[in-house]
């Protein structure tokens, strides 16, 4: 389990919805210092927040944020991108773009603070997935997400030896700028940002952060048309 009380926590994509929530939520909790980046950082009202420029596609960003924030001890993966990118047909290079934001650039942010958090003594990391995660409705997004997903239960055993607690957080659509076009029922993003710190705090590994997904995820075990009823047509 992972107290925020007096952590050091970095958001990545800080200055969208959830992340501005993270942020919040954590100086709330009591955080010694949040470090909140983006591709152009925003200014905060909060003395213990620190703007830190992050480009999570670009390496040389990424290993300069690390060496610069060398004393993170929580690390949130919030960041992320949404496009109606298509696996199906000739032309992938957009599908390819979400992968290198979606996948690739956590995964190279979450390999450079590894070392960090381990000379920290371990902390912790959040990766912020998505019901879609287990659910292919949303084509390259949702490939996006289920690899992510996987690397993430690598991650947790392959960084259990350094006493890194690595957490999964699944949630359905969110009030956020990303799901602005969005008609359906969404999540209060404060809502999911708290059930994500309870779940770091009592050393979950994995957080359901509502309904669609918790439905969703027991759903695996059933047959495949459980969870894609136009298949049983």
């Amino acid at each position: 389990m992972t107290s925020i009380e007096n952590a050091i926590v970095l958001v990545t994509g800080a200055n969208g919805g959830l992340g501005r929530e993270f942020v919040r939520q954590a100086l709330e909790r009591g955080a010694a210092k949040v470090y909140a980046t983006a591709r152009t950082p925003q200014s905060w009202d909060d003395d213990r927040v620190v703007p830190l420029a992050l480009d999570i596609t670009d390496p040389a960003s990424v290993s300069a944020a690390a060496a610069d924030a060398d004393d993170v001890t929580v690390l949130i993966n919030n960041a992320g991108a949404a496009s109606g990118a298509s696996l199906l047909g000739d032309e992938l290079e957009a599908a390819r773009e979400l992968f290198e934001t979606n996948f690739w650039g956590q995964l190279r942010v979450t390999n450079a603070f590894a070392p960090v958090l381990a000379n920290n003594g371990g902390g912790a990391q959040v990766n912020v997935l998505s019901v879609l995660s287990w659910l292919g409705i949303a084509d390259a997004y949702s490939a996006t997400k289920a690899a992510l997903w996987s690397a993430t239960n690598s991650q947790r055993l392959a960084f259990s030896g350094q006493g890194t607690q690595v957490l999964g957080l699944h949630l359905g659509y969110t009030d956020t700028p990303m799901t602005k076009d969005v008609t359906a029922e969404k999540n209060d993003p404060a809502d999911v940002v708290r059930a994500a710190y309870d779940g770091l705090e009592a050393g979950a590994h994995e957080v359901l952060a509502d309904d669609v997904s918790r439905q969703v995820k027991a759903g695996l075990a059933a047959p495949v048309e459980a969870l894609y009823p136009q298949l049983a047509h």
